[in-house]
């Protein structure tokens, strides 16, 4: 699955904020209008990829899907993530709404496990070196 960070600057950023999330809430999860219909792949392993400022930066594995009935008493899904980010093979992506299944061949190489404060080359370098190659 691949779904926008809206809101993120970075995987710093992105990290922070899922941080606040799971310290508020115990459980980190991100809520969607719709359930998807390929369930049974997402939780035999699957990821969400996350695609900040127009690339595709980092990934998390899906544990779970919840129902989660909000307030206008509509359901919606929760797509509930190992707190662990992974950078990604930086892969530019063009917007879109809402999610989408990722075929596993599309899918950037997974890398590193994320850890905070840690230095990363700029993203700029790291597209680069990796339409090169050498990442």
């Amino acid at each position: 699955m691949i779904k926008l960070s809206v809101g993120s600057e970075s995987v710093d950023t992105q990290a922070e904020w899922q941080a606040m999330r799971l310290a508020d809430t115990g459980t980190l999860r991100h809520i969607t209008r719709m359930w998807p219909r390929r369930e049974a792949e997402l939780l035999a392993g699957g990821s969400i990829f996350w695609v900040i400022k127009g690339v595709v930066q980092s990934c998390q594995k899906i544990i779970r899907l919840d129902e989660v009935i909000g307030e206008d008493g509509i359901r919606r899904c929760g797509i509930v993530l190992d707190p662990q980010l992974y950078h990604t093979n930086p892969q530019p992506k063009r917007p879109f709404q809402g999610w989408r299944y990722l075929k596993p061949e599309d899918a950037p190489e997974i890398g590193s496990p994320y850890v905070a404060g840690e230095e990363t080359l700029p993203l700029a370098l790291q597209s680069e070196l990796s339409a090169l190659g050498v990442l």
